[in-house]
């Protein structure tokens, strides 16, 4: 099965949006900074109109004095068997959502979060959000994607390649391609690694890519996973 993820930011391209993942063509698609109440960006209703399926779970954060309602979601073109939702920190508001899928007659267990933004340093809270998240994974048939706003380096990432497998061991950057996406951080060009797709030991993987798009302040990546 092909594997897309993708932080398509708020504040995101939608129509550049709709161009990649079409031409994608993935069978699951784990997508963070999804919003349900902006019609002008029905990003639920277009993958559904496209046949997928999903798990939606909704947050709140405040950034720069704004609210903003978004949240990570699972998208399968695969048969789903369950689906549920996590709350990973509730001062932060982080979740995570989960759905299950039938491969091939095996359930795989897919997995897509968005921890919290600390500008590539060092943060405690970040680290609770890695530990509550690895405590809800399957051993088995599990993969685990998403905006971990954390380094390579970091002890985040460190922790996930303890128990997964990093399907990029290159650690090819992803972020950022827009200044706007972080006022802080300032990043106008893409040399820094946020976004992972990580799976059990059991599974393997090829074919990993960072695609190319504009629609976000976040490259998007993909992967082909087997049992």
């Amino acid at each position: 099965m092909k594997i897309l993820s993708w932080n398509i930011w708020v504040d995101g391209d939608f129509e550049g949006f709709k161009r990649f993942v079409s031409a994608a063509d993935a069978d699951i698609i784990g997508l963070q900074e999804v919003k349900d109440d902006d019609p002008g960006r029905d990003v639920i209703g277009y993958l559904e109109n496209l046949g997928y399926r999903y798990a939606f779970a909704r947050t709140e954060q405040i950034w720069d004095g704004k609210v903003y309602r978004h949240g990570p979601a699972v998208f399968s073109r695969l048969p789903v068997i369950d689906f549920a939702t996590y709350l990973l920190d509730e001062e932060d508001e982080r979740a995570v959502a989960r759905v299950d899928v039938d491969l091939d007659g095996t359930t795989v267990h897919i997995f897509s979060t968005h921890l919290i933004h600390t500008h590539q340093k060092p943060s405690a809270q970040q680290e609770a959000q890695a530990t509550k998240l690895i405590g809800l994974l399957p051993s088995e048939h599990t993969v685990v994607m998403g905006d971990f706003n954390a380094t390579p380096d970091s002890k985040a990432i460190t922790m996930m390649k303890e128990v997964l497998t990093d399907t990029d061991p290159s650690s090819t950057p992803t972020w950022s391609t827009h200044i706007e996406g972080c006022t802080i951080c300032k990043l106008q060009v893409v040399n820094t690694r946020l976004d992972y797709i990580f799976i059990s030991r059991d599974l393997k993987a090829h074919s990993f890519e960072v695609g190319q798009s504009e629609a976000s302040d976040h490259l998007p990546i993909s992967v082909v996973v087997e049992i």
